[in-house]
């Protein structure tokens, strides 16, 4: 009788494990308890909590990409789920320690969600300019891999990330492919492609979720947002509207700020009359020298004449640039003037994530006296 007991005993043990086991390998499904993040500026990426798990899809990685899915799962959770083959891009286990990131711009959302620790590898660390940053570049936690396009695979293993963020501009990624070939998945940014201030500030709500801090991304948003608002609503108050030109010469073509770019953009909200804002282009148009001075050789203002940073250089470069009004005034304005320890821009590292700052620059410029106590912070004068 006692070894009969032993053997029912036995086999419900064993019927348990099994169903157990059989438990573990069931494809997970994340369709039920869904609730989407509040994404209200930008474009290119969405995010959803379904059940124990965060989905994260990016939309426009770059200019007529698809879609790329990725699935976020609590580390401890990571050994029991699996998911059907091809339905994510990437399954990534949170909290991330251990990240590569592969733009400047990636660098301030890490360091404002307090995760700079957590970065260990960038493709050529010169460009890097946060002062907190480069402390960590030059005691060697943060190791250089090479060139974005030629990521050093070697060197990419030996720091052993458990993702990389990858940039690109296109399909062309032979570099981040062989890396996923070896098991490291690749978790695409777009951030560079939005075309707006605040668009572009709200992708902290893309980094915040592999770190586990949701809200806090969203709390460093907020604040963000209500300080531009504030910017914009002050600039409004102007009295004056005064017309404005950007960029310059490269190679006898003219790259002005397209209207429906982020730059055209905080022109607007500065209370400026930008004279392409009737244009469609989110990047830049190329233009003749002739038809930059046809329509804009009387601008008040001009932001941003290619890298020049001093009245001379930029005279030097093309004589037909003292021929602007707002070279004779001395109102050219650049925001390539502060550089990193390596000679990054200052600017393309950090200005996409405080916006708020780069729009009350521009006020302060165009309408000083709304802001009479203001320094600039990104955008400053040729000297």
């Amino acid at each position: 009788m006692a070894k009969k007991q032993h053997t029912i005993l036995l086999l419900g043990f064993l019927l348990a494990l099994f169903a157990g086991c059989d438990q573990e390998k069931k494809p997970q499904s994340v369709k039920n308890q869904k609730s989407t993040s509040a994404i209200k500026y930008a474009t290119g990426f969405t995010v959803e909590k379904e059940g124990n798990f965060t989905v994260i899809v990016i939309t426009a990685a770059w200019p007529g990409a698809d879609s790329f899915k990725y699935v976020l799962v609590p580390k401890e959770k990571l050994p029991s789920v699996t998911f059907p083959k091809g339905e994510y891009d990437a399954i990534i286990g949170t909290p991330v320690e251990k990240v590569v990131l592969t733009s400047t711009t990636h660098i301030e959302p890490i360091k404002q969600l307090g995760e700079l620790n957590s970065i260990v590898g960038f493709p050529n660390t010169d460009y890097i300019s946060s002062p907190e940053a480069r402390e960590r570049v030059e005691s060697g936690h943060i190791k250089n891999l090479g060139m974005n396009d030629v990521l050093n695979t070697e060197m990419v293993l030996m720091v052993n990330p458990e993702l990389i963020i990858g940039f690109s501009i296109n399909e062309e990624n032979k570099a981040y492919d062989a890396i996923e070939r070896v098991g490291i998945p690749i978790v695409y940014n777009g951030d560079w492609a939005e075309p707006t201030p605040l668009g572009k500030a709200e992708w902290i709500k893309f980094f915040a979720p592999f770190f586990g801090k949701e809200k806090l991304g969203d709390s460093i948003f907020t604040e963000i947002e209500i300080s531009y608002k504030k910017a914009a609503s002050l600039a409004k108050k102007a009295t004056s509207k005064p017309t404005v030109l950007t960029g310059g010469l490269y190679k006898d073509v003219w790259y002005v700020a397209g209207g429906g770019s982020w730059m055209a953009k905080f022109l607007n909200d500065a209370n400026a009359d930008y004279l392409w804002s009737n244009t469609k282009e989110t990047g830049s148009i190329g233009l003749s020298l002739e038809s930059v001075l046809d329509k804009a050789q009387n601008a008040e203002f001009w932001f941003n004449p290619s890298a020049h940073t001093t009245y001379s250089e930029l005279g030097e470069a093309n004589p037909h640039h003292k021929e602007f009004t707002a070279f004779t005034n001395k109102k050219v304005y650049s925001n390539a003037m502060d550089k990193g320890g390596k000679g990054g821009l200052i600017f393309y590292e950090l200005a996409q994530h405080r916006p708020d700052i780069v729009l009350k620059d521009f006020i302060k410029i165009l309408h000083p006296e709304l802001l009479p106590e203001k320094k600039l912070k990104f955008i400053k004068p040729l000297q």
